[in-house]
C-alpha cells in the first residue's frame, strides 16, 4: 500500500472545503473592507490598523481552538465558527462606525482562524509523512483558489451596497454542507492528546518565522494593495484583479513547491530560496508599477512564489513532530501567522503613508530581508554543530 492509498481523503477533501471557504472569505472580505474604508477618507496607516485587528483575533483565538476542539469535537467547533463568521460578514453593512468595524474585525477573523487551524489539523491527521508535503501543497492550492476567487468576486460585485456582503453569508453557509457529510470521519480530538501550543513557536523557528512572514505580506499586501493602486490611477475592477493574479500564481505554484520540499533534505534551503524571490519581486515592482500588465505579471510570479513560506514551512513543522504534538504546533504555527497579520498591515499602511506609493513595495521587500538573515543563520548554526 502506498502512502496516498493511506490517505482519508474524506476527512483531505472536508479540509480542503472548509480552507478554500476561509481563502475566499479573506479574498473577498480584506480588500472590501479596505476599498470601503478608503472611500470614507481614511489613510493607509488607519486601513492597517483596522486590518490588524484581524490579526488580534487570530492571536486571541489561536490558544482557545484546541480546548474547544476537545470540549465539542472537531466539526461541532468548525460549525460554531462557521456561524459566527456569518453573523460577523452580515452586521457590516448595518455599523459605519470605525470601532464597530474593528470589532466585528475581531469577531470574524477569529472565527476564521478556528477554521484554519482545525482543518489544518484535520488535513495532517489525514495524511501520513511520506505524502504530506504533496498533500500540503495540495491544501495550499485549495487556499489559493479560495485567495483568487475572492478579488474576482469582489471585481464583480464593486464595493457598493449589500451584495459583496450577502455572498460572503452564502459562502459561509455553503461551508457548512462537508463538515456535516464527513461527521464521522472528524478525528476524534481529546483533551489529554494535546499539549500547549507557545512552546512549539521556538521549537522550529525557521518554520514558524516563515508563516509569520507570511502572515505580514499576505495581509498587509491583500489589505493595501487595492490602496496602492489607487494611489498609481488603477480603476477599483483593475485594483481588485492584481489580487486575483497573486492568487492564481498561488494556485499553479503551490503542488510544484510542495513536491519540491518533499524531495530537498533541508527545506529550509527552500524558505530561503522562496524569501529571495519575495525580496527580488519587491525590488522590481516600483520599477513596473507604471504598467498594469507588468506589474500584473510581476504579482502573479511573485504570489507564486512567496505562499511556498507557508506550505513549506508547514511541512518543516510537521516532519519535526509527533502525530499526537500536531494540533498544537498547528495553533503555535497560526499564532506566528496571526502576529504576521498584526504587525504586516500596521508596518506597509505606515510605510505607504511615509515614502507614498512605493513605501508598500520597500516594506514587504524588508519582511523577506529579515527572514532570509534570519534563517541563513539557522542553517549556519546547524552546520557549525555537525
Amino acid at each position: 500500500m502506498t502512502s496516498l492509498d493511506r490517505i482519508d481523503w474524506i476527512s483531505a477533501g472536508a479540509a480542503m472545503a472548509s480552507i478554500s471557504v476561509v481563502g475566499i472569505c479573506i479574498g473577498l472580505g480584506v480588500p472590501l473592507l479596505s476599498v470601503i474604508l478608503e472611500s470614507r477618507g481614511y489613510s493607509a496607516t488607519m486601513i492597517g490598523l483596522n486590518t490588524a485587528f484581524a490579526g488580534v483575533a487570530a492571536l486571541a483565538t489561536a490558544p482557545l481552538a484546541s480546548p474547544l476542539a476537545a470540549r465539542t469535537g472537531v466539526v461541532p467547533a468548525m460549525l460554531i465558527a462557521c456561524a459566527v463568521a456569518l453573523v460577523s460578514f452580515a452586521l457590516f453593512p448595518v455599523f459605519d462606525s470605525f470601532l464597530a468595524w474593528c470589532l466585528l474585525r475581531l469577531s470574524l477573523h477569529g472565527a476564521l482562524s478556528i477554521l484554519f487551524i482545525l482543518s489544518e489539523y484535520w488535513m495532517s491527521h489525514a495524511t501520513p509523512q511520506k505524502s504530506r508535503g504533496l498533500m500540503l501543497g495540495i491544501y495550499a492550492t485549495t487556499l489559493s483558489l479560495g485567495f483568487a476567487a475572492g478579488p474576482l468576486i469582489f471585481s464583480w460585485t464593486g464595493s457598493g451596497g449589500y451584495l459583496p456582503f450577502a455572498i460572503a453569508c452564502i459562502i459561509v453557509t455553503v461551508a457548512a454542507i462537508p463538515l456535516l457529510a464527513a461527521y464521522r470521519h472528524s478525528p476524534d480530538f481529546k483533551g489529554k492528546e494535546h499539549v500547549p501550543f507557545l512552546p512549539y513557536i521556538w521549537k522550529v523557528p525557521t518554520a514558524t518565522a516563515a508563516v509569520l512572514v507570511f502572515g505580514a505580506v499576505e495581509t498587509g499586501g491583500m489589505a493595501l494593495l487595492p490602496v496602492y493602486g489607487s494611489q498609481l490611477n488603477y480603476s477599483e475592477a483593475e485594483s481588485a484583479l492584481l489580487m486575483t493574479m497573486i492568487g492564481v500564481g498561488n494556485v499553479l505554484f503551490q503542488i510544484p513547491i510542495g513536491i519540491l520540499s518533499d524531495k530537498v533534505k533541508d527545506r529550509r534551503l527552500v524558505l530561503i530560496a522562496i524569501s529571495a524571490l519575495g525580496l527580488i519581486g519587491m525590488l522590481l515592482l516600483p520599477f513596473v508599477a507604471g504598467s498594469w500588465w507588468w506589474t500584473a505579471g510581476l504579482l502573479f510570479l511573485w504570489g507564486g512564489m512567496i505562499a511556498g513560506l507557508y506550505t513549506v514551512g508547514l511541512s518543516h513543522l510537521g516532519a519535526k513532530l509527533t502525530d499526537r504534538e500536531l494540533a498544537s504546533a498547528n495553533a503555535a504555527f497560526i499564532f506566528c501567522y496571526a502576529f504576521g497579520m498584526l504587525i504586516g498591515p500596521q508596518m506597509i499602511g505606515f510605510g505607504m503613508d511615509w515614502a507614498r506609493p512605493h513605501g508598500f513595495a520597500h516594506v514587504l521587500g524588508g519582511f523577506f530581508a529579515a527572514y532570509i538573515m534570519l534563517a541563513a543563520w539557522r542553517v549556519a548554526i546547524s552546520r557549525l554543530r555537525g
